[in-house]
């Protein structure tokens, strides 16, 4: 599997990413993709060929390696990976699907027209609900996977001897793993750093919703602060223009002479 070419496509994901999602990039890459391909293939390596039992008889060998592995771990962990990483390229999709949009309304409406977007990769509108689906996306896929293997395996142990009783074999026979104590700290390994992607994953939902709603809170409160400020000075400059009037001389009676008045 050409795990470097799936490199190569997540890798303008950090571009658009906060920064748990680059965390969580590199953790992906590093402690899981690097030591599955450099390490846990060739722990595993063929392990039904390795997998021994105390019989000769045709066909009880392979019975019981079915029944206590019926899924290889390798390949479970690299379906984990591809579901995983795949949901990631939505974003960048999504931002490629803005660009071509600006730009054939620059075509159609000319260079100085107004744009779509401020910023195609900006996390607004339809991009913020693409990002946080994906980081859910992510959540499920892990903790579906987790619980897989704790489901199939009944545990993430690896126990020195196994007792079969699946026919074809004659009696209870003992089965043997190889390596079991170097293929439990790999498998714990690989699910302690699934747990860390569910929680960083997590922890950006948390950091994304939070910031939107400091975002709507803020911009409400500046615009009610703008309304305020708008009527307040209306109304000062209604009071100044009042002032401003000029009064209206009323005509003053004359008083009546003293003759009128005695008769």
């Amino acid at each position: 599997m050409n795990w470097a070419f799936l490199q190569g496509l997540l890798s303008g994901v950090n571009k658009y990413s906060t920064a748990f999602g680059r965390v969580w990039l590199s953790i992906v890459f590093l402690f899981r993709v690097m030591v599955f391909v450099v390490a846990a293939e060739k722990v595993w390596g063929d392990e039904q060929k390795d997998f021994k039992c105390n019989t000769a008889q045709p066909g009880c060998h392979n019975v019981c390696y079915d029944h206590f592995f019926p899924v290889s771990h390798v390949r479970l962990w690299a379906l984990q990976l591809i579901f995983v990483t795949c949901p990631s390229l939505l974003v960048v999709m999504h931002v490629a699907y803005r660009e071509d949009r600006e730009r054939k309304h620059r075509l159609k409406y000319g260079e100085n027209c107004r744009r779509l977007y401020q910023n195609t990769g900006k996390k607004r509108g339809g991009l913020w609900w693409t990002y946080v689906l994906t980081l859910v996306f992510k959540i499920a896929v892990d903790a579906t996977f987790v619980y897989l293997l704790y489901h199939i395996y009944e545990g993430y142990d690896f126990p020195l001897l196994i007792k079969c009783k699946q026919k074809p074999c004659p009696n209870t026979v003992d089965c043997f793993i190889a390596r079991p104590t170097e293929k439990r700290i790999f498998t714990l390994f690989m699910v302690v750093t699934s747990l860390v992607c569910i929680l960083l994953s997590i922890f950006e939902i948390l950091y994304l919703v939070g910031k939107r709603c400091h975002e709507c809170f803020s911009s409400g409160h500046q615009s009610r602060h703008i309304t305020t400020n708008t009527l307040s000075s209306g109304s000062s400059l209604m009071e100044s223009n009042t002032l401003k009037l000029p009064r209206k001389n009323t005509p003053e009676t004359p008083a009546p002479s003293y003759s009128v008045a005695i008769s």
